[in-house]
């Protein structure tokens, strides 16, 4: 058994022993040295509580006490000339004992050994914690540093009927979910609803990542990857035509979404197209020529950084080298790969559901992205025998729809979905951006994963979405 003094004066001291009495725990015993009489407390247990009435800032009397080998001491005096008094005191009986003391004064010392309790903190926690759309962090459990966090979902948060096997926990987890003061243990089957209250458990950098995403609602893309667009040309590989059709979209899809843009310009090689480049330049819109580039440097994911990008704009040929491919997927943002077909026409944007796809992590970016540009949704459900996450996401679909305000189409069919696409004039193909891009070509001959088989659909627009947070 533990043997604990509590030295104490004033309204918190006594707050605070009624705290310790209320407690069930009986592995402690408390020595406690208060100006009230054990009369003021009730229902204390006297097995484990010992009351003592003397002024402890003096040594003669405070030595008896310490008599008793205590574990700690816990000091919660309000009058800061008696604290110090009796912390001396305590200094010259026990030098190395672990004092824990209320500071009302801001008065802690790096240096003195104590831990300190700032009043001022406390209370400025405990007020934050009432504020909306503000983290709860634990401050008595664990290391108290924000490795656990209370998080609302509010009613358009892009976690709204998600199933928690479809939401990606890397460095994070779901540990418990509380819906109307019940407590519901997390499976991969549990959906996710509005109000509910999620304790979330994990490193403190991601947890803040994941508040932001669950606090995200519609209508912010590309927020919460980045704030703005780029759109990388490189006059080596491109075209002339080609060049000036990517900057028209991008400038067209700039409009839509209200952002920034920026076009990065390399291996700059005809001194008229670099002017008529440059007259594109404009509020909201920044032109960059890059002279002297050597492709196996860092510069897309420093540019990512650099300037807070959230879409990226390429063209076909662009997203087919490997080496590129690599970079945008390593950045972890939106790549919208332009084909050579109108954008501003475009009227439908489409997600192919397989048994092994990733389309929830990627569902409320495809809401958002298809309301700010005014598409339709359609969802392409390609019959196979294993259905249970189809069935799953088509549910997960219909939900969003309903808060988001926003139909969606859902087209079953027998025939291979690349198959039965490929008989559309035109339509933006939204998938999941994961490592599956980077498999052997050859396997891409004997795959049924529309993932996969993105190429098949190369002559489309396609928005390929992280699938990590």
């Amino acid at each position: 058994m533990k043997k604990i003094l509590i030295v104490s004066d004033g309204v918190i001291g006594h707050h605070f022993i009624q705290r310790v009495i209320g407690t069930h725990t009986t592995e402690n015993r408390y020595y406690i040295i208060h100006p009230e009489t054990e009369e003021k407390y009730k229902g204390y247990n006297p097995d484990r509580f010992r009351f003592f009435h003397f002024d402890p800032t003096s040594y003669y009397k405070i030595s008896a006490v310490f008599k008793t080998d205590f574990t700690q001491v816990m000091l919660a005096i309000e009058n800061r000339v008696e604290l110090e008094q009796t912390i001396k005191n305590i200094h010259i009986l026990k030098p190395t004992i672990r004092i824990i003391a209320l500071d009302l004064w801001n008065a802690k010392s790096p240096n003195d050994g104590i831990e300190w309790v700032n009043m001022q903190e406390v209370l400025a926690l405990n007020l934050m914690d009432s504020l909306p759309n503000i983290p709860v962090l634990a401050q008595n459990i664990g290391l108290g540093q924000g490795e656990i966090m209370e998080v609302i979902v509010p009613f358009g948060s892009s976690f709204v009927y998600r199933h928690i096997g479809a939401i990606e926990q890397n460095k994070w987890q779901i540990a418990a979910i509380y819906r109307n003061r019940q407590l519901i243990l997390p499976s991969d089957q549990k959906m996710i609803h509005p109000n509910d209250l999620l304790v979330l458990v994990g490193e403190p950098n991601v947890l803040k990542s994941i508040y932001r995403a669950i606090k995200r609602e519609l209508g912010q893309f590309p927020a919460p990857f980045g704030s703005k667009l780029y759109l990388l040309i490189d006059m080596a590989y491109e075209k002339p035509k080609i060049m000036f059709e990517l900057i028209r979209r991008s400038l067209y899809i700039q409009n839509k979404l209200g952002k920034s843009l920026l076009i990065k310009v390399l291996n700059p090689s005809n001194i008229d197209n670099i002017q008529e480049i440059k007259g594109y330049a404009r509020k909201g819109v920044e032109i960059e020529i890059v002279y002297d580039q050597n492709e196996d440097d860092d510069m897309i994911l420093n540019d990512i950084k650099k300037h807070h990008i959230g879409l990226f704009l390429v063209s076909q040929m662009m997203f087919s080298r490997v080496s590129i491919r690599k970079k945008l997927y390593k950045g972890g943002v939106p790549v919208l790969k332009l084909a050579n077909r109108s954008f501003s026409t475009l009227k439908q944007s489409v997600v192919i559901l397989g048994e092994d796809s990733h389309v929830e992590h990627i569902s409320t970016t495809v809401f958002d992205v298809a309301a700010q540009l005014g598409f339709n949704l359609q969802l392409i459900d390609y019959a196979t025998e294993e259905r249970g996450n189809i069935i799953q996401a088509i549910e997960h679909f219909k939900n969003l729809s309903t808060i988001f305000s926003k139909s969606i189409i859902v087209v079953k069919t027998e025939e291979n979905p690349v198959r039965f696409l490929r008989e559309s004039e035109n339509f933006l193909q939204c998938l999941p951006f994961t490592e599956k891009m980077f498999e052997n070509p050859f396997k891409r001959f004997f795959a049924t994963d529309p993932d996969i088989l993105y190429t098949k659909l190369d002559s489309y627009h396609q928005l390929f979405i992280p699938t990590q947070i």
